[in-house]
Order: structure tokens, then sequence, then C-alpha cells
């Protein structure tokens, strides 16, 4: 038996990725957006259970606040600064980003997604489009490890012949489709 050169071996990964990577590609958006809708629904049950949201509702609360005080405060100021030089001298920075190591609503809001996210994840991999994508995957490696692990191309082609044709319902010798004639 002949030895597999560099390029049938690329060919033939190139092919199961060909194959398998649309499917899985496929397969994670529909996990993607199963994630979205549990990571929004856990991060608001997380949020009550942990007791954060009392804390969220509080700093947005006072956000509010402190936005609504500086504004009173830009505008009592500006409107004092009548004279041409009271309004040269006028040194306030309203509006001024420079409170980043300040803890915001907004913050725990994202801390909280964020732990909401694992725990979805989690789910979903229990849910039949987690499985289907950990499957895919799955086949996906096994395809490429019997590529590595042959040593003749008729062997490989039949081993990923009977690999595709039982996990995915697809022959490995692609067929083009008929051109249809007007």
């Amino acid at each position: 038996m002949a030895k597999m050169t560099k390029y049938q071996l690329e060919h033939f990964e190139r092919k199961v990725k060909r194959t398998l990577d649309p499917l899985i590609e496929d397969q994670e958006l529909l996990v993607k957006q199963y994630t979205t809708n549990a990571t929004n629904k856990a991060s608001k049950d997380l949020a009550v259970k942990i007791g954060a949201q009392k804390i969220i509702d509080g700093l947005k609360f006072a956000e509010e606040d402190l936005k609504h005080k500086q504004s009173l405060a830009q505008s009592f100021f500006e409107k004092k600064a009548t004279t041409k030089d009271m309004k040269a001298d006028l040194q306030y920075k309203f509006g001024r980003k420079d409170d980043d190591d300040k803890i915001t609503a907004e913050d725990c809001e994202d801390q909280i997604r964020t732990w909401a996210k694992s725990r979805a994840e989690r789910e979903i991999e229990k849910r039949p489009e987690g499985k289907q994508l950990a499957n895919l995957k799955q086949i996906r490696r096994s395809a490429l490890d019997n590529i590595m692990e042959s040593e003749a191309p008729t062997t490989l082609i039949e081993t990923l012949n009977k690999h595709m044709t039982k996990f995915l319902g697809v022959s490995w010798h692609e067929q083009p489709k008929a051109i249809t004639h007007n």
C-alpha cells in the first residue's frame, strides 16, 4: 500500500471541514439563539436570587439622581455666568467621564450576565440543540483523527464514507447535481 502524501492528507482534511463546518456553524447559530434567551432569563433570576437586584435598582436610582443633579448644576452655573469674564473663568467640566474606578449599575448587570451566561451554556448543553452541536463536533474530530491515523487513501476513503453515511446520512463521494435545461 502506498503511503499518503501531505497533499492528500490536506485534501481529506479540507473535504471533512467543507462537509461538517457548515453544519456545525448552523448548529452554533441555533445554540447561540437559545443561549442568548436563556442568559437573559437566567440573569434576571440570578440577580433576584442572590440579592443583587436591590443593589442594581438602588444604583440605577442614584445614577439617575446624580445625572439630574449634575444637569441642574450645569444649568445653574451657566446661567449665573452672565459676564464675559465669568464665562471665561467657568472651570467646571460637567459630564466628564473620569469615574472609571466607580462601580455602576451597568457594571453589576454585566457581572450578573457573565455568571448567568455560563449557567445558560451548561443548560443548553443538555438541550437537543446543544447535544446535536456536540455530536457534530465529535464527528468532525473523529473524521480528522481517521485521516491522520490512516496509511492508505483507499482504506481512508472507505472509512470516511462509512463514517459520513452512518452519522450524517451523506456519502463521502459527492455527486454534482444535474443541470436542468430550460
